[in-house]
């Protein structure tokens, strides 16, 4: 005779999924159904609906699939002939039940103390943004602190900071927390890795933050212009309540101002006269320039740039303080005036010695080169100081390919070129690169041996062989490589009697 072991928690097994069809009156959050999208039905969890326009509109993340590509759709698009997948019944929470036997003495106690100070968390969270009863004082602090999940700080005006929902208010699903793990272990330097398979891996992973309140905000816009390019968001950006009810956003490409209808946004066109960002010049040649926009002059500009990236950059987090900030910003030429093409900002004073706290290169402008030549160009800035530079962590996914890119291709042509000594100083010297940069890029690739009690770098035939592969792409594509001595620039000289920056 078996006997049954009660030990046994009943509550570790695997529930099957409850299915069955539905109807788009009992439609809810978290119901998983087939999806049209690029005309092939894919399976996609419901995170949030809304009624816009008088309709309700649903708000999906497909399965497989990148966080970006979720999207707010219509209910003819949801493939009602097909069973759904029902979300689990909540569990009660046995802390719940135990709390339900607290004694009235208890109660009496809780009473007593309510007249004590709250906890400084709950104080954040009434706010409605992160440290915003502190104050300069505790802004400050938290620049200097390096916290991983500051990448950069920017203004939010109070009407913006009303449109933001608050983490109570948020009925969405967050990204599974794994899989945010999954991605972020791709930061790992120390472990050899498989440009596919991280490409791969990235394609299929959710958010790259740490910041679970951020995975969790629902993307707001639909649809924006911006010059002749038409843009949809990637993540949620806090832009104000009226922007989310209309379809498509209109930002002016000059002044970065945005407006919720076309009217309003062409009486602005005709009357704007700026051709450029608001900054100096620092760099010109054939084809891009680079603008220095001083975060102290320029907040206006700088915060409207803050608020267009949070859309396509979901780490990025958004607080109310851009003066601590130098913004390059890259753009393109034409008759009509200056472009811009992406950007790059950086800590006047930076405690770890990073080069750039946040980068990004539009979507319209992406797969064109560009993203290197910001990078370049933050590097170009780091030799002119005589600094070593590194950027500031976590970069995001499409940021950590394009840097481990860069680094690679940097050092593999600094060693074929003979330009300097293998060793890690001397490339790191020669490339403004810290040397853990260079350590963890020389891993990556297998070139770092130790003999005879010390490290060797080794260029392999692998190595050299997928060098030459790209330098063959890049005669083809014709590579735009910036020209240092066309920089006009010097480094900032720090008053002491002031304490302040002669930028």
């Amino acid at each position: 005779m078996v006997h049954r072991d009660e030990s046994h928690d009943a509550s570790e097994v695997a529930e099957p999924l409850e299915k069955g069809f539905a109807t788009l009156e009992t439609l809810r959050t978290g119901v998983k159904a087939m999806v049209e999208k690029q005309g092939e039905k894919r399976k996609a969890e419901i995170l949030s609906i809304m009624i816009r326009k008088g309709r309700p509109t649903y708000y999906v993340h497909y399965e497989d699939f990148n966080k970006r590509l979720d999207e707010w759709i219509e209910g003819s698009r949801i493939d009602l002939s097909q069973e759904v997948e029902w979300p689990a019944p909540e569990k009660p929470d046995k802390k719940d039940k135990s709390k339900d036997k607290t004694s009235k003495t208890d109660v009496l106690k809780d009473k007593s103390n309510s007249n004590l100070k709250r906890p400084r968390s709950l104080i954040d969270r009434a706010s409605g943004t992160p440290e915003a009863s502190a104050g300069k004082t505790q802004s400050r602090t938290l620049r200097a602190g390096g916290k991983e999940n500051r990448e950069e700080l920017a203004v939010i005006t109070t009407e913006d900071m009303d449109a933001t929902p608050q983490p109570e208010d948020e009925s969405m699903d967050i990204v599974d927390v794994q899989t945010a793990a999954a991605a972020a272990k791709a930061l790992a330097p120390n472990e050899p890795y498989s440009r596919e398979e991280e490409i791969e891996k990235l394609r299929t992973s959710g958010s790259m933050t740490q910041n679970q309140t951020e995975i969790s905000r629902v993307r707001n816009l639909t649809k924006m212009q911006m010059g002749h390019h038409e843009i949809e968001p990637w993540y949620f950006s806090p832009y104000p309540q009226e922007f989310t009810d209309s379809d498509l956003v209109y930002i002016c490409e000059f002044c970065l101002e945005s407006f919720p209808d076309f009217k309003p946004f062409s009486r602005h066109r005709a009357k704007c006269t700026l051709l450029h960002p608001p900054g100096n010049e620092i760099y010109r040649d054939d084809k891009v320039s680079f603008f220095e926009i001083d975060g102290r002059r320029q907040r206006t500009w700088c915060r409207n740039l803050c608020l267009l990236s949070k859309l396509f950059l979901d780490h990025k987090t958004l607080y109310y303080d851009v003066d601590p900030f130098l913004f390059y910003c890259m753009t393109t030429r034409d008759e009509y005036g200056c472009h811009l093409v992406g950007y790059f900002s950086k800590e006047k004073e930076s405690a770890e010695g990073y080069n750039v706290a946040c980068i990004l290169n539009l979507p319209q402008y992406q797969r064109q080169g560009f993203g290197r030549l910001l990078i370049d160009f933050s590097y170009i800035l780091s030799k002119r100081e005589g600094k070593l530079g590194s950027p500031e962590k976590p970069l995001s996914d499409l940021g950590l390919l394009a840097y481990r890119a860069y680094w690679q291709e940097t050092i593999v042509d600094l060693l074929l070129d003979g330009r300097t000594e293998a060793n890690v100083e001397e490339l790191s010297t020669a490339a403004a690169m810290t040397t853990n940069d260079v350590l963890h890029t020389l891993q990556n690739l297998n070139m770092l041996r130790f003999s005879k009690n010390q490290h060797v770098i080794v260029v392999t035939d692998v190595v050299i062989q997928q060098r030459e592969r790209q330098r063959e792409k890049e005669k083809i594509k014709g590579k735009h490589h910036l020209r240092p001595e066309l920089l006009i620039w010097k480094p900032p000289v720090f008053t002491a009697s002031s304490r302040t920056w002669n930028w």
